[in-house]
């Protein structure tokens, strides 16, 4: 077992090297960063002395009579959060009652007619003047709203002006211990939800506040994603820790990381400096997570040779487009010769999963940030730039390869292309051949919702992958390759990217573990992403042997 100290070194280093980027262009562009209300914040939570799991929480906040839960506000994931809690405090006994700083108290009445279904959701939006006063994103906050008036019994707006003014701040927070006050005087048996910024949630903030005006009153604080707690846990040996108790009242409960969170403020700044004219750039983001990788696997982006180095890799960085629109990824596609069906295959693929690697024209599609698929997306750009980028030989898309070269080739670019956002975002849940065996309790209705094959045409890939895998385990067992093996890598379309991409994530778990045990090196894994997999033969040959190099560590 790794220790402490290098399970911590080993899951933080790829993004500590992406976080130094982005750090820096956020403090370019905010002033604010070092002031001392904000400060207080990052310095009150500075270690923790247990983990703690999900349901331990839920038991925690039973026994509150007020829940603060800190807000990040440009992280969708922290609104998320707070509206998936809420659902989950509705189920227990005791009635409910939600606060958000969101809405200005002298905007009660709106949020009532809304709350009553006099007004829709634009109506809300545009009167509560949501982009004009808070300009952080609109759906993952009516997530919040939109649970809260399902489960709880009322719902009231904390906030008051001037929201841009850090010197009046310490006003808000003596406001919002008020309203508080006055929300516990009319529900005294309810549990008080309270949503607001995690600045406000220092301890000599407003949970001081909260505490001279109900003294008789347990105050629990539920922080999300602070720094220092995120990086002390990932030195634990648990696969992944989900909240810690920093405190008897106090817990953190972790669903970014810091280089998602400070991705998504970067986003919202540049949204804010362009007011709203067109999408934000997210051609730093994608760049910089590339960077990152970069310097973990110690690649050199100048480097004029293609041996072990990529050849000018800076000279081949991707597009990168943020439009919402079909229109441009048909019309990227199109230029390249990609045949419909695949343009369709394509097109699902980036509307289930946000975002997209296009290797035929060296472009990255993104039509929903989310942090993990992106930096998977990103990942996969580097193994496709440290083949030469293949798929765009003088313009033009050479003759696709079939059988097993195809076939294994996806599958070692779906195990990299994993691997490289586990290193970029350790919290990504594990790929795992246990969950592979749950696949076969899946509905007719559950597969047939998602998939565009039949039960039994979907139950014949789970018998592949699980054959595959069983083989891969020992395949001295068999005289010669089973024979659904020998069809199933001939497979194409989207039971071709299904399977592959089983294997590959599988495959690539197994990697990210060799790593995080010292089993591993970053040598060897830089040499893998320099594999040129496209020769004939290569790619199952690098399969196997990667199969064999992580199961030789495991055991």
């Amino acid at each position: 077992m790794a220790s402490t100290a290098s399970l911590r070194s080993r899951r933080s280093a790829a993004q500590l090297h992406a976080l130094a980027g982005v750090e820096r262009l956020i403090r370019a562009n905010d002033p604010n960063g070092r002031r001392k209300y904000l400060l207080d914040f990052a310095e009150a939570f500075r270690s923790y002395s247990d983990v703690l799991p999900v349901s331990g929480l839920i038991e925690l906040l039973g026994s509150a009579d007020v829940a603060l839960i800190g807000d990040y506000h440009a992280l969708p994931n922290s609104q998320r959060f707070a509206a998936n809690l809420i659902e989950k405090l509705a189920q227990t006994d005791r009635p409910i009652v939600v606060g958000v700083e969101t809405v200005f108290s002298r905007d009660q009445h709106i949020l009532n007619e809304w709350i009553a279904k006099e007004i829709d959701e634009a109506e809300l939006r545009d009167r509560i003047r949501f982009d004009a006063d808070w300009g952080y994103e609109w759906e993952p906050f009516f997530a919040v709203l939109e649970n809260a008036r399902k489960y709880a019994k009322a719902i009231y707006g904390l906030d008051c002006m001037p929201r841009q003014d850090l010197r009046k701040i310490g006003a808000r927070d003596r406001h919002a211990a008020a309203k508080i006050a006055e929300i516990r005087h009319a529900h005294p048996d309810a549990l008080i939800v309270v949503v607001f910024g995690e600045s406000h949630l220092a301890p000599n903030h407003l949970p001081r506040l909260l505490r001279e005006e109900l003294r008789a009153e347990r105050v629990v604080t539920v922080l999300q994603n602070v720094d220092s707690l995120y990086w002390q846990a990932a030195g634990e040996s648990c696969e992944r820790v989900e909240a810690v108790r920093v405190a008897e009242d106090v817990v953190c409960v972790f669903n970014a990381s810091p280089l998602e969170k400070y991705e998504n403020y970067r986003l919202c700044l540049d949204r804010w400096s362009r007011e709203g004219a067109g999408s934000p750039d997210l051609g730093p983001t994608i760049y910089n997570l590339i960077n990152g990788l970069l310097t973990f696997l110690g690649m050199n982006a100048y480097s004029p040779h293609n041996t072990t180095q990529p050849k000018f890799l800076v000279d081949a960085l991707p597009e990168v487009y943020s439009r919402n629109s079909d229109a441009m990824l048909r019309k990227l596609l199109s230029r390249r010769g990609v045949t419909e069906e695949d343009r369709k295959l394509l097109l699902r693929y980036a509307d289930e999963r946000g975002s997209i690697y296009l290797a035929h024209c060296n472009a990255l599609y993104v039509r929903d940030f989310r942090m993990i698929e992106v930096a998977e997306e990103a990942s996969r750009f580097l193994h496709h730039a440290c083949r030469g980028l293949p798929r765009r030989v003088n313009g033009h898309i050479p003759e696709p390869r079939e059988g097993p070269d195809l076939f294994y080739g996806k599958a070692v670019e779906h195990a990299l292309a994993y691997f490289g956002s586990r290193v970029l975002c350790p919290g990504r849940p594990p790929a795992r051949e246990s969950e592979l065996y749950e696949l076969y309790d899946e509905t007719r209705e559950d597969v047939e919702q998602r998939a565009p094959w039949s039960l039994e045409e979907f139950i014949e890939l789970v018998d592949l992958l699980a054959l595959h895998r069983g083989f891969e385990l020992n395949p001295r067992r068999y005289r010669e390759l089973p024979q659904q093996i020998e069809r199933g890598v001939q497979l194409t379309g989207d039971r071709l990217e299904y399977v592959t991409q089983q294997l590959g994530y599988m495959l690539g778990s197994e990697i990210y573990d060799a790593y995080l045990h010292g089993e591993l090196t970053r040598r060897y894994l830089k040499s893998l992403f320099l594999i040129h997999i496209d020769e004939p033969g290569v790619a199952a040959e690098t399969y196997f042997n990667i199969v064999r190099r992580v199961r030789k560590a495991k055991h």
